[in-house]
């Protein structure tokens, strides 16, 4: 990773942060993408530590709202005409049922969204650097998850747990597309599952659901384990050229049968492509 120029989503807590500061060490130059400047800055502080010398940087924005990804991701693209890895890491868990600014459900959006606008406007950054990656924090929460979509911002039924499996659902299906799209290009495109981590992830969930996740975690993995195959899949030789897939434990996984749809694939795109006028 000597060297290479590395966006990451929700670098500034969790598996993001660990992924982060790995790849730093490797030799990475790393590009945040964060809400909170007080976190943001502290994880440049352990950037610097970690991968010394590097002019690692961090960008400020919402990415639940698409005009604030549209922006930051224009000004990344402005600052960074070579990007060799995206990590699409951000992501959340809502209680209850609320609206972003464009009228989306804010899982959906926050999830979702975020990974197609960010990636599409880095794309031309990501094929100058020749053989680039994109790799996205997908879940095996996905399983038993369906797409309704009549229903992608779930008004008529909404539970947390729920509408996040379908938005992790929704991270494969774009993977597998995004994937198909980009062959030939040098640019692949693979998601993970990182296991059920340790994080502050669901803190802010609101509700029961809070409480629930803080008790759950107890059996959970650490952020170092959960972190382990992001870094695998940005950095390592054993996975160049490969593109379109699952991955648990730094090794393929099968996703169910609806992540495997590619008309639903392709169908989610052309929704998305349309919701944010990409």
């Amino acid at each position: 990773m000597q060297g290479k120029t590395v966006v990451v989503t929700g670098g500034t807590s969790g598996i993001g942060q660990v992924a982060a500061e790995r790849l730093a060490g490797q030799g990475a130059r790393i590009v945040l993408v964060a809400r909170d400047p007080v976190r943001g800055e502290a994880t440049l502080a352990r950037l610097r530590k970690a991968g010394p010398g590097a002019a690692h940087s961090v960008h400020y924005g919402n990415l639940s709202e698409i005009a604030e990804i549209k922006r930051v991701g224009a000004e990344i693209a402005a600052a960074e005409p070579r990007i060799d890895v995206l990590v699409n890491n951000a992501g959340a868990l809502f209680n209850a049922r609320k609206l972003t600014p464009d009228g989306l459900e804010y899982t959906f959006a926050t999830n979702h969204v975020a990974y197609f606008v960010l990636t599409e406007l880095l794309l031309p950054s990501l094929k100058a650097a020749g053989k680039a990656r994109i790799v996205s924090t997908a879940s095996d929460a996905h399983k038993g998850a369906k797409l309704d979509f009549d229903d992608l911002q779930a008004a008529k039924s909404f539970s947390g747990f729920a509408v996040y499996g379908r938005s992790k659902l929704c991270n494969i299906l774009w993977t597998r597309e995004l994937a198909r799209r980009l062959a030939g290009t040098g640019v692949t495109a693979n998601c993970l599952h990182p296991g059920f981590v340790a994080t502050r992830f669901g803190d802010q969930s609101g509700g029961l659901l809070a409480p629930a996740v803080r008790i759950a975690k107890a059996f959970a993995i650490s952020p170092e384990k959960g972190a382990e195959t992001i870094v695998y899949l940005a950095s390592s030789p054993d996975v160049e050229g490969v593109s379109g897939g699952y991955f648990y434990k730094c090794r393929p996984a099968t996703p169910t049968k609806e992540a495997q749809d590619d008309a639903s694939a392709r169908r989610l795109w052309d929704v998305t492509a349309k919701i944010t006028g990409l």
